[in-house]
């Protein structure tokens, strides 16, 4: 996964936290999260505030 791969990054967050608010977390940890993710790789330094902004949207959907 990359980036921009923002609904595959949500569904796998989504499936990781079940009990997480997407909400509720800092993009700080977003991140962390991101890039821990199994099946993630991608430049750290490719992400800012609006590719993190598209994944917690996208996992705010995926958890409705």
């Amino acid at each position: 996964m990359k980036w921009t791969d923002t609904r595959d990054i949500a569904i796998e967050l989504a499936d990781k936290y079940p009990d997480v608010d997407p909400k509720s977390i800092r993009f700080t940890d977003l991140r962390d999260w991101v890039l821990a993710l199994d099946g993630f790789d991608d430049d750290p330094k490719h992400c800012g505030e609006k590719i993190l902004e598209a994944i917690q949207m996208t996992w705010m959907d995926e958890a409705e």
